[in-house]
């Protein structure tokens, strides 16, 4: 099963909307047609926005969490952090480190700035980064590929 892992940014992208890339990735893994893999730090972070910003969403964030089962990673040694410092950072070091160690086939974020426009990134990672929609596209390919399909 594929392994995606959502930083915040994606989570709360998600859980905002009912429409678009971000939902529909959850929506996937609330029908376990994929594995969402997500970081303690993730979690607390999307907890602690959405309590600032769209407290409204708490009891659906709540919902969500009971209904779909995440893979949880333990926070990354200190070590991986500071590896993942030389390629992003430093305040994004800790996700692409928790990434990095789950082994994931999908880094999902909308972060432009630190994951998305120095393709360096990925390429040092070893991992697949994109937004949402980048995923999907991936996603839909994958299955097209393994079905011998063209949907």
């Amino acid at each position: 099963m594929v392994r995606a892992f959502l930083d915040t940014s994606a989570l709360l992208a998600g859980l905002a909307s009912s429409q678009g890339a971000a939902h529909i990735i959850l929506a996937l893994a609330e029908a376990n047609l994929l594995t969402l893999v997500v970081s303690d730090e993730v979690l607390v972070e999307a907890e602690r926005n959405l309590a600032a910003k769209l407290p409204e969403a708490l009891p659906y964030y709540q919902r969500w969490r009971e209904a779909c089962s995440l893979e949880r990673v333990p926070p990354p040694p200190a070590e991986a952090v500071l590896r993942a410092a030389e390629i992003i950072h430093p305040k994004d070091a800790a996700i692409l480190a928790s990434a990095m160690e789950a082994g994931v086939d999908y880094l999902v974020t909308l972060d432009h700035r630190h994951f998305l426009e120095d393709p360096a990134v990925a390429q040092r990672s070893g991992l697949r980064i994109g937004t949402p929609g980048d995923f999907l596209a991936w996603f839909r390919a994958l299955i097209e590929e393994q079905a011998g399909l063209v949907l």
